[in-house]
């Protein structure tokens, strides 16, 4: 990708999901890339299960927060999110969200749903929703290719920012980066 890349992408979910660790994981990945980053997050109560949203900006912008019909994405880790933060997408953006089922829309969103709930609690790992999300958007970003509005990064480079963050702490980045692939390895790319 060009260093005049710009991305903008809403992660939202619930206190103790892990937004601000994924919204952490694609800042380092892009600084990694040599890439700017602007990231905000609002906290709400958070400690009580309230609602977490984060601004993730890539390249060139001059504020850290995504204004409304502007994210190129939004990361749901939980269905209801999608309802109170998707305002924020722009006309042809992409929403990867945490539900059950597939999730309904008026036609005008790219919507793509994995049940990572479920699929974290297979691989023993209850908290691990955050990851699975992301490799699942990983997984669809390249599935869909240069041709679609999609993730800055690679499975590859958040691997490899994991394995930065926890190189030391040999079971949490197996747990880390067996959530991630969980998400990433459900669709065939």
């Amino acid at each position: 990708m060009s260093k005049s890349l710009q991305q903008q992408v809403i992660i939202s979910g619930v206190g103790g999901q892990g937004v601000l660790f994924v919204t952490r994981l694609l800042a380092e990945a892009a600084i990694n890339k040599s890439l700017a980053v602007f990231t905000s997050e609002t906290h709400g109560m958070a400690q009580r299960g309230g609602t977490v949203l984060s601004h993730f900006k890539v390249g060139d912008f001059s504020s850290p927060l995504i204004r409304p019909a502007q994210a190129d994405g939004v990361l749901a880790l939980r269905a209801e999110n999608l309802t109170q933060h998707g305002a924020f997408l722009k006309n042809g953006g992409w929403v990867i969200v945490n539900a059950e089922n597939d999730v309904k829309n008026d036609n005008s969103l790219s919507i793509d749903a994995i049940d990572a709930d479920t699929l974290a609690q297979k691989i023993g790992n209850p908290k691990a929703v955050n990851l699975i999300v992301l490799g699942f958007a990983l997984a669809m970003a390249a599935k869909k290719g240069e041709n679609r509005n999609t993730l800055f990064c690679s499975l590859a480079e958040i691997k490899a920012v994991l394995e930065g963050r926890f190189g030391k702490k040999k079971e949490m980045l197996k747990a880390s980066l067996k959530a991630l692939e969980t998400g990433f390895s459900t669709i065939s790319t």
